[in-house]
């Protein structure tokens, strides 16, 4: 049986402590360029996700911030951001909180998206992906795990929250 632990990136039950993916985050995270050259590899992995430009800014199992500038391939008719790119948004830090918090043992897919927009984004927005870790304490079969997205403007006004459902599963 798996489960994460208190200290961000063990995991009890298996031969290591953290994934790849965290592993590189720490090595990268201490100033702008790490964390830029983090991101730049997000978007290498999935390039889609460059439409909304999306920077790391903290990462560990459990949960992941990032952050997207407001600019003019994200503006909807109103001059806002497009709700569309709030969704790529919220996908991204999904992907991200998944690749440091699932085990090297399982893998995952996206398999649903529920969005409730709450409010205009008049501005650069930040995404806040999180997850409950003892989710994973059952993770011996294939299971839905559902990761709540909260995307807040400049101001820290949730405009978006996100419920992505993925399918996690043993490899």
């Amino acid at each position: 049986m798996l489960s994460l632990v208190s200290t961000p990136g063990e995991i009890a039950g298996t031969n290591t402590s953290e994934t790849k993916v965290f592993g590189l985050w720490k090595k990268l995270r201490g100033n702008r360029v790490g964390r830029l050259a983090f991101s730049a590899g997000v978007w290498a992995k999935a390039p889609y996700f460059v439409t909304v430009v999306p920077v790391v800014q903290s990462a560990e199992p459990g949960r992941v911030v990032m952050g997207s500038p407001k600019w003019l391939g994200v503006h909807n008719h109103l001059g806002t951001f497009h709700a569309i790119a709030m969704c790529n948004l919220a996908e991204a830090a999904m992907g991200v909180l998944m690749e440091v918090t699932v085990p090297p043992t399982h893998q995952w897919i996206p398999k649903g998206m529920a969005v409730d927009y709450l409010a205009k984004a008049p501005s650069g927005l930040t995404a806040t992906a999180t997850i409950d870790p003892t989710d994973f304490a059952a993770l011996t079969e294939g299971t839905d795990i559902v990761v709540t997205v909260s995307i807040a403007d400049k101001n820290g006004v949730e405009v978006v929250n996100a419920r992505i459902t993925t399918w996690v599963r043993p490899r």
